[in-house]
């Protein structure tokens, strides 16, 4: 048996192109309920982190630990 072996490129290739795949199949849904097209992009980026056109910057993750001052009670 002749195990196949994937380079770290590939692999990142396929997760991308099955993120986009995903991203565009909920913008497709979202629009199908009537959200307009543009929006469903912002809402569907924001949950995949991604910047959309000319937003400055993704409002920071509290879970992520980029600021480690913050606290619970200020999360919830």
């Amino acid at each position: 048996m002749v195990k196949k072996t994937a380079s770290i490129e590939e692999v990142l290739a396929a997760i991308e192109a099955a993120r986009d795949k995903v991203m565009a199949d909920e913008v497709k849904s979202l629009t199908k309920l009537g959200i307009p097209k543009a929006m469903a992009y912002q809402m569907i980026a924001s949950r995949f982190h991604q910047k959309v056109g000319n937003q400055e910057e993704a409002e920071p993750d509290p879970f992520e630990g980029g600021n480690p001052t913050t606290s619970w009670e200020e999360i919830s």
